[in-house]
């Protein structure tokens, strides 16, 4: 049976029918999985706002407390160097993107544990990676929650 309405107890299907819990220690390492699946989603999200922090031109030393060496900085130069960052932007946003919409159909289960797994995961990310030197970039994104 499928719940409409949040409900709380150890027995939960998550995404797929074969992601069933049914004792505690199942129902347990499945709320750390949706925890560090948060967590890992906001480091993605991170590196794909220093990835666009790198191509602007703005020193991660302005975006972070890094220690960085200017002289080993490689400049940016040429269309290769421009499409491998557009690249790597599109692969990061596409798989954070991915990531976002089966965390989001995970809380979908309704299940009060998995959703204050995935917001705490979340909470504790963003916390970690993601709470100091974004104010200098502005980032395009339909996520909501990015």
């Amino acid at each position: 049976m499928m719940h409409m309405t949040f409900y709380w107890g150890r027995y939960v299907t998550i995404l797929f029918d074969s992601w069933k819990t049914d004792s505690w220690l199942s129902y347990a390492l499945s709320l750390l999985a949706c925890l560090v699946v948060a967590i890992f989603y906001q480091y993605l999200e991170n590196r794909r706002i220093r990835l666009k922090l790198f191509a602007a031109g703005i020193p991660s030393s302005a975006a972070a407390p890094e220690i960085e060496a200017p002289l080993l900085r490689r400049k940016l130069a040429g269309e290769r160097a421009r499409l491998g960052v557009k690249v790597a932007g599109s692969v990061l946003f596409g798989v954070s993107s991915a990531i976002g919409y089966l965390l989001m159909l995970a809380v979908m289960s309704f299940n009060g544990g998995v959703f204050l797994a995935i917001v705490l995961g979340l909470a504790i990310g963003h916390f970690i990676f993601r709470n100091e030197g974004e104010a200098s970039v502005v980032v395009d994104s339909s996520c909501a929650c990015a």
